[in-house]
């Protein structure tokens, strides 16, 4: 028996397929993968999200000691509630986890962090908070629940407290808002608009109640995959890891390299990277043979290398193959992935393949 969110039960009555992910016993799918991926793209979905990490710092000197830690510049966070995403790098380069940072005060932020990586992070976040007097309090008392679709703020609208529920709705994206005992943001994990809601444990189940009265429709982590490779979202552990820089990883965008006297951690090792010419590419790739491309299979590319899938899979949107890859350097948009022993032709895209439900390659 793995951990177990304070949904669980729920996810039980609905008769969820229930599988292991990262040690907690999590849904996979409510009886159709493919319609609750839908549902986010077209109207609006509820993920139980409890299995992730929220981490609570805070010091005089939190924002000194988040500076080195991350390799995004923590210093953009001004305003109350705003949101960073990021990467927290080990010596090398390699990342650590992946993290959104939400900025609660000056001497206060909050993290959310992966769950499969939760150990590993908070012995390497209280490690290094100690030199500068930094608090770290892991927030196991509270549930998250994330909503996601074109219709999911307004359908998880009565779920905020009414005096919170104007200041919830106007939230631009990429911020959050303490409601009364929910905090809310505009973040996701779908490609799609929406909110991340973390409240009371105790209160998990009558909000997730409320949610499917409402017409939402519960989600488990299959649709939950699907959305977020056909929004070209990093998953921890396939498309990066402690091996892997984030400019190998389709993340460049995360790391700020100004100001230049910033030494955060893993920094000097990225930068020859960063100058390398043999430094790899992230890509989105399409299948334009019939298969399906998968984790780990070899990609191809004629005359000058080979590479990997980090993602791969069925797009329900596209009624396509698609798959994020790490691929040698050079400039080429076709390639060939070995699938069972045959070489299929794909061609590289621009990602994301999907976004707030318009499809945004060439298909």
């Amino acid at each position: 028996m793995g951990l177990r969110t304070p949904l669980y039960d729920k996810h039980v009555a609905a008769d969820a397929r229930i599988v292991d992910f990262g040690g907690w016993d999590m849904p996979l799918h409510y009886g159709s993968q493919k319609e609750e991926h839908h549902a986010v793209r077209q109207n609006a979905g509820v993920f139980d999200v409890s299995h992730m990490t929220i981490v609570d710092l805070s010091g005089d000197k939190v924002r000194e000691f988040l500076q080195q830690l991350v390799a995004n510049d923590v210093a953009r966070l001004k305003d109350y509630g705003k949101a960073l995403y990021t990467c927290m790098l080990n010596p090398t380069g390699g990342v650590i986890d992946d993290l959104i940072i939400y900025f609660v005060a000056d001497t206060q932020y909050r993290l959310i962090v992966n769950a499969a990586t939760r150990e590993k992070d908070l012995a390497w976040i209280t490690e290094r908070a100690v030199p500068f007097d930094v608090k770290v309090d892991e927030r196991g008392e509270l549930a998250m629940i994330a909503v996601q679709g074109p219709n999911a703020r307004e359908l998880a609208a009565p779920c905020i407290d009414a005096g919170w529920r104007d200041a919830a709705l106007a939230l631009k994206p990429f911020n959050g808002l303490q409601a009364g005992d929910i905090f809310v943001a505009r973040t996701g994990y779908t490609g799609e608009d929406g909110w991340e809601i973390v409240l009371p444990a105790a209160n998990a189940a009558a909000t997730w109640d409320r949610l499917l009265g409402a017409g939402v429709a519960p989600c488990g982590l299959g649709a939950r995959d699907t959305l977020r490779l056909e929004a070209a979202m990093n998953l921890y552990g396939s498309d990066m890891d402690e091996s892997v820089s984030p400019l190998e990883a389709g993340l460049a965008w995360t790391v700020a390299w100004e100001p230049a006297d910033r030494d955060f951690i893993g920094r000097q090792p990225m930068e020859k990277i960063r100058n390398s010419a043999d430094k790899q590419r992230f890509v989105g790739l399409l299948l334009e043979d019939r298969g399906v491309l998968r984790n780990h299979q070899k990609v191809v590319v004629d005359g000058v290398g080979e590479g990997e899938i980090t993602s791969g899979g069925f797009s329900p949107t596209l009624g396509r193959s698609i798959a994020l890859a790490r691929v040698p350097a050079g400039d080429y948009d076709r390639a060939q992935v070995e699938v069972r022993g045959k070489l299929l032709a794909v061609r590289i895209v621009k990602t994301p393949f999907v976004r707030n439900g318009k499809i945004l390659i060439d298909v």
